[in-house]
């Protein structure tokens, strides 16, 4: 039974969310006329093909994970094992060319840019990106943000500051726009997607606001932002910026780092939870905090960190072993050497191999490239460019990994430390920041689509017994 008690809106809130303005209702009618198209493919598909099969659900593949079986359908973006992530069709290169760059001089892809690719399928103009952006900072509501700021402040000082976020998220759940007109009964199928739209642009403008004072606590034990928000500045300057970097090249950094991390197709952790949870008509403030949590994982967000202990630890090796950075004969001698060691220890190394790609990760390729232009003499740039010189070798020579070629992770820390993000446990709020773009594009797509709630078939070890075991007794 519906009620009207829970999320209930002002009046206010609600004129607000029923008149939009002029950059969303141009989104809006793009995202129509796209599913329009997209519509007349899905019903051909369905009608002349319901019954193909997309791959083989095997039963190691029910014991592995589900890895292989081809199960979602996920319109923001596709993993190719050679060419990487497509954003709508678009390689990392392609973007980093053609989605528009920040006035006065940046260099990377603006994320509202990459926003607005994910949800219409196509580039935007400069205007575009530029109007997107003042609309998520028109609707970074002050009361909405002041809600996640109690949540957060109530919370134990060592909470790790992705139970922050997660927390942060949800307390801004109470300004939703679906969950107040569902109880209402103003929400139906034909607009389940723009309410689920309006949240997700208010969740994408506010949740910066919201990490940004996650960080600060961790440097200062204050529950507030380091700088105020700042509606000049596009998406991702305007957050570094309240994180309290002001350096112009970080922004670009910041840019490129949050445009990169966006999406990985439907089927990784914090994006199959998102569209789990928004299936059974979970807002997307809900559905977006569980894929904070699986993000949390040590297996999926944590990455990045394993890295830079593995890093460090090879710097400490090289320091000890009186080693200089800028001796490359001499580091790739004794970097080889480390690597062995480790190697015939039992361990792996961080960084290298992924369970889709075959090639070096384009997202580690162009985080390489930014760091060639702006810092080549960094002693962290110099051992982690020599490892990548060295260790598809090693690890093709070793034999046990079906990808020897570096991801993403193998250099994200490494641009995040050189500017003085020095706080490895906020990198995950970093990613999840990023990922929201993607997984509520997503969420947006499913509800336009009208896809229904998702309902997968399991099966127990005695039903495989019995069906396969008791026929080779």
């Amino acid at each position: 039974m519906r009620t009207a008690r829970f999320c209930k809106l002002s009046a206010a809130q609600l004129r607000y969310a029923a008149t939009a303005s002029p950059i969303v209702e141009e989104l809006k009618t793009k995202l129509i006329k796209k599913n329009e198209v997209d519509m007349k493919k899905i019903n051909d598909l369905k009608k002349r093909f319901d019954h193909e099969s997309l791959g083989e659900a095997t039963v190691g593949a029910a014991y592995g994970g589900m890895r292989g079986i081809t199960g979602l359908v996920y319109e923001p973006s596709l993993l190719d094992a050679q060419e990487g992530i497509r954003f709508r069709g678009l390689s990392i290169p392609e973007c980093q060319e053609k989605l528009p760059k920040a006035a006065g001089g940046g260099t990377e892809p603006l994320p509202e840019a990459m926003l607005w690719l994910l949800l219409t399928g196509s580039v935007p103009t400069a205007e575009q990106a530029k109007a997107l952006n003042a609309e998520l900072h028109r609707r970074a509501d002050k009361s909405a943000i002041a809600t996640a700021q109690k949540a957060i402040a109530a919370l134990p000082e060592n909470a790790h500051p992705m139970t922050s976020f997660s927390t942060g998220v949800l307390a801004l759940q109470t300004h939703s726009k679906f969950a107040a007109a569902y109880a209402a009964g103003k929400a139906n199928k034909k607009n389940y997607w723009e309410y689920a739209l309006e949240d997700s642009l208010d969740l994408i403008a506010r949740s910066p606001h919201v990490a940004a004072m996650i960080y600060n606590r961790i440097k200062t034990g204050k529950v507030d932002t380091a700088a105020a928000s700042n509606s000049e500045l596009d998406w991702a300057a305007n957050f570094a910026n309240m994180l309290g970097f002001d350096s112009k090249e970080f922004w670009d950094c910041m840019r490129l780092y949050l445009t990169i991390h966006v999406d990985h197709e439907g089927g990784n952790v914090s994006a199959h939870t998102t569209t789990l949870v928004a299936s059974a008509l979970s807002d997307p403030y809900l559905a977006f905090s569980a894929g904070l949590n699986g993000l949390a994982g040590p297996l999926h967000g944590l990455a990045n960190q394993e890295v830079l202990a593995y890093l460090f630890s090879m710097r400490d090796l090289c320091k000890a072993d009186g080693i200089s950075f800028s001796d490359e004969t001499a580091l790739t001698t004794a970097l080889t050497k480390y690597t062995w060691d480790l190697l015939k220890s039992g361990r792996v190394v961080p960084g290298y191999g992924h369970a889709v790609l075959r090639k070096t990760d384009p997202r580690y390729t162009c985080q390489r490239d930014f760091c060639l232009r702006h810092f080549p003499d960094d002693n962290l740039f110099k051992l982690v460019n020599t490892i990548y010189k060295i260790m598809p070798g090693i690890l093709t020579e070793h034999g046990k990994t079906k990808n020897p070629y570096p991801n993403v992770d193998a250099h994200s820390g490494v641009l995040l430390q050189h500017y003085g993000l020095t706080e490895q446990s906020y990198y995950t709020v970093l990613f999840g920041v990023s990922r929201q773009i993607g997984v509520l594009s997503g969420v947006v797509w499913d509800r336009l689509q009208g896809r229904p709630l998702e309902r997968p078939k399991s099966i127990t070890t005695e039903a495989l017994a019995d069906r396969f075991l008791s026929k080779h007794i």
